[in-house]
């Protein structure tokens, strides 16, 4: 079964809420277990999907930039220090305190170079569930998004460009889900 919601407490954020059934997790005879994910965003560009406990303190949550899905390695979060970080971020976000592109003139690998240099422009360090992700963001008229996830046997970048308000609304309404239900 699958909601969407296309506004969640006045903003305009879209949460898919998916129900899940597991036969693993059956209890007896007949009984199933569910777990309800919601998805706040879009996975093409960002999204954050909360599921649900996976013990005690830790939740179950997905994010995506550009399409890749980040927490390949980890999905299982610390709910409170995750809601910390990304408040961090979203705080930076509002508060513009993320610097403009780098020397525009440059080619896209060297501007690459620098942001990684320069912690200004680090982004999306949200505890150990990104350990295999390195994020650099800087504003332009978007909230651009650069990255580098580490797989196996190779390295994947990409990059992701929003509007700053819509990054705001999916972190605050992801992070309060993850704050309501830990």
């Amino acid at each position: 079964m699958c909601r969407r919601f296309d506004s969640y407490r006045g903003h305009q954020v879209k949460a898919l809420i998916t129900d899940h059934r597991s036969l693993s997790g059956t209890r007896g005879p007949g009984s199933v277990s569910r777990v309800t994910t919601a998805r706040f965003g879009d996975r093409a560009s960002f999204a954050v999907e909360v599921g649900g406990v996976a013990t005690p303190g830790l939740r179950v949550v997905d994010l995506w930039l550009a399409g890749k899905r980040l927490t390949v390695k980890d999905n299982a979060a610390y709910a409170p220090s995750l809601s910390l970080y990304m408040r961090r971020d979203a705080h930076r976000v509002r508060e513009s305190d993320i610097p403009p592109r780098p020397s525009p003139s440059r080619d896209p690998a060297e501007i690459y170079r620098l942001l990684q240099a320069d912690e200004r422009f680090w982004f999306m360090r949200w505890t150990e569930i990104v350990d295999n992700v390195s994020a650099y963001a800087y504003l332009d008229e978007d909230l651009v998004i650069l990255f580098s996830l580490r797989r196996e046997d190779h390295e994947e970048q990409g990059e992701a460009r929003l509007p700053p308000k819509r990054f705001l609304a999916i972190v605050e309404e992801a992070a309060g889900m993850l704050e309501a239900g830990s």
